[in-house]
């Protein structure tokens, strides 16, 4: 089951981060179907927020055909975002890793790594477009 977190500083509202969570797990293979989501009770115990932020999110997923409510039971994931990717992920990951590591032995806290990454990979993809 997947264990939800807030960033308060991110300015992202917290019903879209929970949303984002919730995909960055299916595109990851974290989360499959038929995986249950904590319940809105749950969420809202672990979060301290509150219970419509849960429902909100939750209703955003199920209009995007990823996940279902089934009444008195719980919200469970109906689709996947998983694609033939998934088996790049790890040499990617350990690519990656590596890559952090260097950039905090440059001495970059995370905010400036990921100022870095996003600005990167923001230019790079404009240059796809181009």
């Amino acid at each position: 089951m997947i264990e939800f977190h807030l960033d308060t500083k991110s300015g992202v509202s917290p019903y879209l981060q929970l949303v984002q969570q919730v995909r960055h797990a299916l595109r990851l293979g974290l989360l499959r179907e038929g995986d249950q989501l904590p319940t809105v009770k749950e969420a809202v115990a672990q979060l301290a927020i509150n219970p419509n932020t849960v429902l909100k999110a939750y209703r955003e997923l199920e209009h995007e055909g990823l996940a279902a409510a089934r009444p008195g039971v719980g919200t469970f994931v109906t689709a996947t975002l998983t694609d033939t990717s998934l088996a790049a992920h790890g040499p990617l990951r350990l690519e990656l890793r590596r890559w952090l590591a260097k950039a905090r032995r440059a001495g970059l806290d995370d905010e400036s790594i990921e100022a870095l990454f996003m600005t990167t990979f923001r230019t790079t993809a404009q240059e796809d477009i181009a």
